[in-house]
């Protein structure tokens, strides 16, 4: 069944104030949600505040006053779904709790997206970037472990692996390195556009709170954690962004803007359990899409082009939030060796040439030792090893998989090696 955003009917924007009550009272209950609830919660958070810092900047370099009021009318309305997003997670949900939540979100997100994205080139990225989070969810699991006691099942409920991915020492790049090529506007998919959008939303989303939240603990290495983690995290937006056609016109990137948080909360509606989070989807896609289709008559206005040349006839979904551990594990197996290329192309670590331009980063970055490998060394003095929560073929694999990571330069002074994750593995986790 097609669903033309277009086409449908949407609330119209004189209806779209609400009262502060209805703006910020519900919240869920962390240890019932579903964590796939709470994933779809943080993408649209992330999702509201891109829409709110695009529309901002628009209206910096716009003279059009229709355009104006638009924007400004619109601005206040995203800014209002943003809070009531944000406001649904409870004052008792930790900072390192809401973390994992986070690192979920780009783990599944990315993985979903990857399967379902046409552009061969866009796919290798997110795969690439996936494997990045994947370890921040490793590097965390052990934080919550340690500071609030909880297994990282608590948040993921089993259906994230937790286990060494490519190391987070090894993402810290020259961020030249991580400018990638862009689409073409004219051939680019719907899907490829939106998946791209998305992503982006939820990365700086997450780099954002780590920027806002990662100084809350007393420890001085979680607080260096989150540091270079919300490092990498730039690099992610960096990343994903430079994918986007920059010719597109502010009106063509409004367009896409609109219909990515009605696509995205679509997909949100169509997957939601929730009885309590269900009617706050349904009435943000009806709001937005009346926010599309006034975007579209601009569009169609100024740049005297058809709105479905962009967009498409039907919706497209991406984020479809379920488990990917299979996929994760073929990834991983693959490419945990992998690494950027100096022509916006990947490599392997065997084919790095010493004057690769992000050695030099990572060996300044590093010079007193990487966080995230200390972080390791701690959970494995108080217990004897890492937290680990996978198949057993794979928590088998982890000192292979830790060896094939290795680069010949670049590397700490702290690095965990082979045999130490080898002797861990030894060991039993007691919780």
């Amino acid at each position: 069944m097609t669903f033309n955003a277009l086409k449908e009917k949407g609330l119209p924007l004189e209806k779209q104030v609400r009262t502060w009550h209805d703006i910020a009272h519900r919240k869920y209950n962390k240890n019932e949600v579903d964590c796939y609830s709470r994933t779809r919660q943080i993408l649209m958070n992330g999702i509201e505040v891109e829409a709110w810092n695009f529309k901002h900047n628009f209206a910096r370099l716009c003279q059009d006053q229709d355009t104006l009021e638009f924007l400004a009318q619109t601005k206040r309305i995203e800014d209002a779904q943003q809070t009531t997003i944000n406001w649904l997670a409870p004052c008792d949900q930790s900072v390192l709790e809401t973390t994992l939540g986070y690192e979920q979100v780009a783990v599944d997100l990315t993985a979903w997206m990857a399967q379902n994205e046409p552009d061969p080139y866009v796919k290798e990225t997110f795969d690439f970037g996936l494997l990045e989070d994947f370890d921040h969810l490793y590097r965390y699991s052990q934080w919550a472990y340690m500071i609030h006691g909880i297994t990282p099942n608590a948040v993921v409920q089993g259906q994230t692996d937790v286990i060494l991915g490519r190391p987070t020492q090894n993402h810290h790049n020259c961020n030249i390195v991580r400018l990638r090529k862009h689409y073409d506007k004219a051939t680019a998919t719907p899907q490829t556009k939106v998946n791209i959008l998305t992503l982006v939303a939820g990365e700086q989303q997450t780099h954002n709170y780590y920027g806002e939240h990662g100084f809350a603990y007393g420890s001085e290495l979680l607080r260096e954690t989150y540091a270079e983690i919300k490092d990498v995290e730039e690099e992610h937006v960096t990343m994903y962004e430079s994918l986007i056609d920059p010719s597109e016109s502010f009106y063509e990137k409004l367009l896409m803007h609109e219909f990515t948080e009605v696509c995205t909360y679509h997909n949100c509606m169509t997957d939601e359990k929730d009885e309590m989070l269900m009617p706050i989807w349904e009435e943000f896609l009806a709001m937005e899409l009346d926010h599309l289709q006034t975007a579209a008559k601009l569009f169609k206005k100024y740049e005297k082009r058809d709105p479905e040349e962009v967009i498409g006839e039907d919706i497209v979904h991406p984020c479809h939030f379920t488990s990917q551990k299979d996929y994760v594990e073929k990834v991983l197996r693959a490419e945990i060796d992998k690494r950027l290329g100096s022509n916006k192309d990947y490599q392997f670590t065997k084919d790095i040439p010493d004057d690769w331009a992000s050695y030099w980063v990572q060996e300044t970055a590093g010079k007193d030792g990487s966080p995230s490998e200390v972080t390791i060394r701690v959970i494995a003095e108080q217990k004897n090893r890492d937290l680990v929560c996978a198949n057993e073929k794979l928590k088998s694999d982890l000192p292979k998989l830790a060896k094939k990571s290795v680069q010949q330069k670049g590397m700490t002074c702290d690095t965990v090696t082979a045999e130490e994750y080898e002797k861990m593995s030894k060991e039993e986790f007691e919780l």
